[in-house]
């Protein structure tokens, strides 16, 4: 999902984003691509740590990136008064957990 959404924000302009994410309204365009670029950079950092044997503590890093995303991007719909669009980013943060806690484990 990330790396959808992640692509999409870095390629496509602000009017085809608004749609599904209205948020882009309110934040800089180099912003957009910046956070489009760090979701595609963290999706390689959870994947490609673990199938490669190389840097695994990357994929902590990765993980823990995107809970920090995840709040932000829920504080950020809050600031907004969209609440029901948070109902995306908890099971998003719970998720990230997860994976730092298996990056951990293993």
């Amino acid at each position: 999902m990330c790396l959808f959404a992640g692509g999409k924000k870095i390629a496509q302009s602000r009017e085809q984003l608004a749609p599904m994410m209205g948020w882009v309204d309110t934040v800089p365009m180099w912003a957009v691509r910046g956070i489009g670029a760090v979701e595609i950079l963290g999706v390689l950092g959870l994947v490609l740590p673990p199938l490669t044997g190389v840097a695994p503590a990357l994929a902590l890093v990765a993980a823990l990136g995107f809970a920090v995303l995840q709040v932000l991007a829920a504080g950020l719909h809050l600031s907004r008064g969209e609440v029901k669009e948070t109902g995306l980013n908890v099971p998003l943060i719970a998720l990230a957990g997860v994976a730092a806690w298996l990056a951990t484990a293993w």
